[in-house]
């Protein structure tokens, strides 16, 4: 059974940062590409960043030089580094997993950036 596992969501304020985890089990992880979606309220789910099998990133160009995706293989474990965070960053962050043409999708955690 495959599961992906985020944590590190909260409060924070406008400026400030936060580290989300997601810890993922059921899967190669060595060779899943994983990635990090976002979706606000009354908005559609938006990819944030992604991170190949072979440490190759790419982020969405609102998030380019303020977030940072970061793997550790032997944790099983993605991450995202996110400074300079805005109001606008607000939403529920989904860790994605994909393995070949299955895609697996954690829970979400929150993060509400105050102004």
């Amino acid at each position: 059974q495959v599961q992906l596992v985020e944590s590190g969501g909260g409060l924070v304020q406008a400026g400030g940062s936060l580290r989300l985890s997601c810890a993922a089990s059921g899967i190669t992880f060595s060779i899943a590409t994983m990635g990090w979606y976002r979706q606000a309220p009354g908005e559609q789910r938006e990819w944030v960043a992604s991170i190949t099998s072979d440490d190759n990133t790419n982020y969405a160009d609102s998030m380019k030089g303020r977030f940072t995706i970061a793997r550790d293989n032997a944790k099983n474990t993605v991450y995202l580094q996110m400074n300079s965070l805005k109001p606008e960053d607000t939403a529920v962050y989904y860790c994605r997993g994909r393995q070949g043409l299955r895609i697996y999708w954690g829970q979400g955690t929150q993060v509400t950036v105050s102004s």
